[in-house]
């Protein structure tokens, strides 16, 4: 089937932090407002994964890809696509073929000139079989990118040409409303070739073995260090634009010690937890946000034959207090699941009103120990198993062990269940969660851009991301009918994406837990911080520090 949407996974969104060093090259006009030093401190709550744009899954790597490197577009401070490497667009075909011009004079920082075989390169990697990028399916909607995906067709035939130096054509199966905001992802940006047959295997598992081609360059990366710096990159074509010499990050695995460290202004910013939040909300550096991102509990049905049961998992959705998880253990702001699809992810486009209002089963996110026992006992007699002993592997952040040791008392109130904590690097779980190598774990998904599709299209039988084992005809028939029949109608998509939700909420394909908000305190003189909630979120091209 044609693939559509996209998305973008991420159990632990980083923020910011900052601070102050450098100089801002100043005109006349400008460098009032500006601090003497230009320097960013700032703290991560997990380790970086990758700089390799086609194996990137996690919303911190796609944090630093898009701060290092540049595409087509980059979203404004509205979430609207802003013209980067492409000076126009012209689009015709009846919306399925688009023209892009490109900025003349862009380098790489080993020199290259950014040109349109750059892009085609890039995008032919990513389908490629033998990249094996998890992300490949988000390039579907381009001309013959399934078929190359799947080994059928050359790399040649996918939709991307290069029809001069500067002059970009791409050839699409159908019209995309939001392709332009799709490019501005880092998954659709430039790759340079060089590098990557320089560095072989190698490319992006360190700040040496990548180039770059964005407002800065990583350095201080070995691929495990728990530190790193954006260093601003000299030969960024708009680096005028750019005010900060540096951003130094670290990982804080605590909010206990990235408080600390923020009170003794050894960086600028940090999360906030708990009484944290209590004790700072009416700090003038007080900032909460609520990204489109959601936690969930994933049930593999391939290795814990159980889980194929639909009472058995209704069952252990039941006995979770998610209103008691997000009151009284994570105390951040983060709000309880009404579904899979979180707040901010579109409206009726007939009556207003929000998706996971519309598309909520009650039944799937309530609590009720009672219900629970019951069908998980008649879960059990059904499958004929006396008693289910599983595995709960998680990260190893604060706000994941916290969680999971509330899942775990949970679902231990249950008679004949024993749950298990692993707690794992984030790094690792993530590579763990692709692999299908675990029973249950807490697992976390970030929008691309603001559409139910981009959450949807995880559970479809064929989706990389869906290494649950759950499968529903029904809800790939209505996702499919969604994007490739109604993708022009936009009433009779909105009820397709409806249906699709109930379909996975009525059949308990996955738990919804919370929408996870980030609460932070931020240096009030931090300005021009481009904030994307239904996205990759922090762009700091053109952050600066105030006097």
């Amino acid at each position: 089937m044609q693939r559509k949407g996209t998305i973008l996974t991420v159990a632990a969104l980083s923020l910011l932090t900052l601070a102050g060093c450098g100089s801002q090259s100043s005109s006349s006009n400008n460098s009032g407002k500006y601090a003497a030093k230009q320097v960013l401190n700032w703290t991560e709550s997990s380790e970086l994964a990758t700089t390799d744009l086609a194996q990137a899954t996690d919303t911190l790597s796609f944090n630093v890809l898009q701060n290092t490197q540049e595409g087509l577009y980059r979203l404004n401070s509205k979430g609207t696509p802003a013209k980067a490497l492409a000076t126009s667009t012209k689009v015709t075909n009846g919306g399925k073929t688009y023209t892009f011009n490109l900025r003349h004079g862009v380098k790489w920082s080993n020199g290259d000139p950014v040109t349109a075989k750059d892009f085609v390169y890039s995008w032919q990697r990513t389908v490629s079989p033998k990249t094996a990028s998890q992300d490949a399916f988000y390039l579907y909607q381009v001309k013959n990118a399934e078929a190359v995906n799947k080994g059928k067709k050359s790399l040649s035939a996918l939709g991307i040409k290069a029809t001069g130096k500067y002059t970009l054509t791409v050839n699409l199966t159908k019209p995309v409303s939001y392709f332009k905001k799709l490019l501005a992802w880092p998954l659709f940006y430039p790759v340079n070739q060089n590098a990557v047959n320089k560095y072989g295997k190698k490319y992006g598992t360190s700040s040496s073995t990548t180039v770059y081609n964005g407002p800065y360059r990583l350095t201080k990366w070995n691929g495990t260090s728990k530190s790193w710096t954006l260093a601003k990159n000299k030969t960024y074509w708009d680096k005028k634009a750019v005010h900060l010499t540096k951003i130094n990050e670290q990982v804080t695995e605590s909010t206990t010690t990235s408080y600390n460290l923020y009170n003794a202004k050894k960086v600028d910013e940090t999360l906030l937890s708990g009484q944290q939040i209590k004790n700072n909300k009416n700090s003038k550096d007080f900032v909460k946000r609520l990204p489109t991102g959601s936690q969930r509990l994933d049930l593999n049905e391939k290795k814990v034959s159980a889980f194929k049961n639909v009472n058995i998992r209704k069952a252990l959705s039941l006995a979770i207090n998610r209103t008691q998880l997000v009151n009284d253990v994570l105390q951040d702001g983060s709000v309880a699941s009404k579904g899979f699809v979180p707040a901010g992810m579109g409206n009726n486009p007939k009556t207003g009103e929000a998706f996971n209002q519309e598309a909520s089963i009650k039944s799937a996110v309530s609590y009720n120990v009672k219900q629970a026992k019951t069908l998980l006992a008649k879960g059990l007699k059904q499958t004929g198993d006396k008693k289910l002993n599983v595995t709960l592997s998680v990260s190893d952040t604060d706000s994941s062990k916290q969680t999971a040791e509330f899942i775990q008392s949970s679902l231990e109130k249950l008679p004949n269940v024993t749950v298990t904590i692993k707690t794992v690097p984030y790094v690792q779980l993530i590579t763990q969660q692709n692999n299908g190598n675990y029973e249950l774990t807490l697992a976390g998904w970030q929008s691309v851009f603001a559409d139910p599709i981009n959450f949807l299209d995880v559970f479809e039988a064929d989706s990389s991301y869906n290494t649950t084992g759950w499968k529903n005809s029904t809800y790939d028939k209505l996702l499919n009918e969604a994007e490739n029949v109604y993708g022009n109608q936009p009433e009779k998509r909105w009820a397709k994406l409806v249906a699709a939700e109930k379909v996975l909420m009525n059949n308990q394909g996955t738990i919804p837990l919370y929408q996870a908000a980030k609460s932070q305190l931020l240096r009030s003189n931090v300005k021009s911080v481009v904030y994307n909630p239904a996205g990759v979120p922090y762009d700091w091209k053109t952050t600066y520090i105030a006097k």
